[in-house]
């Protein structure tokens, strides 16, 4: 019982939300990588020999550098197994993202420092914010100009309503970008150009002389007023507020150059969530520790397997634990079947699982039985809240003038 608890305990479900082009499969990748997934991070669009995106699989993403289909990473973490779920962000695809969010326990949202908070972050944020999800911040691409981080801050929580705390605080920007201290460390870490990892500094708070001789007596006097603002206006970090999705950790950095992404994952080991209690249509809580399993399809992906035309059903494990053939009753057929096909997936590669806990995404080998939304468990009766689903906003008819003419 107490392997069971502890493993249930160390699963992390979280997703990547933004804009378009604000770098969520960039930073997926450097997760990744920091992960110890993958020994090269790819690029969106990559030049020629250069590796590809490992989230973004399918041709077409590809060929035209955005994420199309919500993509699932598993992998272990500091101790903990994370399910990462890399959502598009064009409003395209929306829906796809609106659904797996439904099955993350906390969200990272990544905002173009540049541009702050845009359109889709906005629509994606509100649902986050009715499941009560904990939110993490990243804002991105401080290697380039953009927004003093004060605005971004007050962006964010006049245009979302949410509080934010920064963890960690950028010391210049764009090509005069230096590092970043952390504040609650109380370190510096200096980046340079072409270096991954970075120079770290211990210093005795914001305020230190180390801080003045790393950059230029303009930059240094905006850094020093930022931190006083910052210290007044700011209380200590709450983690039941974070908890309740009113209080946003935020972190600064650049995914393409990977800087400050180790620190993001170092907070979200720290802070972020094991798997929460669902509730049922009767209202009823289903408590991650129960035995009895049970869990709900939130996506179907179809052809991802090249050689097969195959059909896989992405299930969120809710309670208790997964095993391969074990035997289910499917609620909405009211009958029972055998789940003898199951992986995890690393993007579109896919390894054999033979056991999953709450909090874990499986993929299962579809025959034609599931739809979005079913419910399966080890035979209690039970059903999930409806998957949010979303009509069309535009409709548009097609007909032919003649349909015995070839040529139109």
């Amino acid at each position: 019982m107490a392997d069971f608890k502890q493993e249930i305990a160390r699963r992390r479900t979280f997703a990547i939300i933004s804009h378009p082009d604000a770098g969520k499969t960039t930073i997926t990748e450097k997760i990744l990588f920091h992960g110890g997934v993958i020994r090269e991070a790819g690029e969106v669009k990559g030049k020629s020999g250069t590796k590809a995106a490992t989230s973004d699989w399918m041709t077409m993403e590809k060929e035209r550098g955005v994420s199309i289909t919500s993509s699932v990473m598993q992998f272990d973490y500091s101790g903990l197994r994370i399910n990462l779920l890399d959502t598009p962000g064009h409003k395209d695809f929306g829906e796809d993202t609106y659904r797996t969010l439904v099955a993350a326990d906390s969200a990272a949202m990544l905002i173009d420092a540049a541009k702050g908070v845009e359109k889709q972050t906005r629509k994606l944020f509100e649902v986050c914010k009715k499941r009560q999800l904990p939110i993490f911040t990243f804002a991105n691409k401080m290697d380039r100009e953009g927004k003093d981080p004060l605005e971004l801050i007050d962006d964010v929580e006049s245009t979302l309503g949410i509080r934010c705390y920064p963890v960690t605080w950028p010391i210049g920007m764009g090509d005069r970008f230096v590092g970043l201290y952390h504040r609650l460390e109380k370190k510096v870490y200096k980046y340079t150009k072409g270096q991954v990892a970075a120079e770290i500094l211990e210093v005795s708070g914001w305020d230190d002389p180390v801080i003045e001789s790393l950059t230029e007596k303009e930059l240094y006097d905006k850094f020093c007023e930022d931190m006083e603002l910052l210290d007044v206006a700011l209380g200590p970090f709450e983690e039941a507020e974070f908890r309740s999705g009113m209080l946003s950790p935020m972190s600064f950095g650049s995914a393409k150059n990977n800087w400050g992404v180790d620190l993001f994952m170092e907070q979200f080991r720290m802070w972020a969530p094991g798997p929460g209690i669902y509730q049922a249509d009767d209202l009823s809580p289903v408590d991650p520790n129960e035995k009895s399993f049970a869990g709900f399809v939130f996506k179907i992906q179809a052809n991802m397997d090249k050689r097969h035309r195959d059909r896989v059903a992405f299930l969120r494990v809710c309670s208790g634990q997964f095993e391969r053939g074990m035997k289910v009753k499917h609620q909405r057929l009211g009958r029972d079947l055998r789940l003898s096909y199951a992986n995890q997936f690393q993007a579109h590669e896919r390894d054999t699982v033979d056991t999953a806990y709450a909090g874990d995404i499986v993929g299962i080998v579809d025959t034609g039985n599931f739809q979005i939304g079913d419910t399966i468990t080890d035979g209690k009766t039970l059903k999930f809240s409806n998957m949010p689903r979303f009509a069309p906003e535009l409709f548009a008819r097609l007909s032919i003038k003649d349909p015995l003419k070839k040529k139109q």
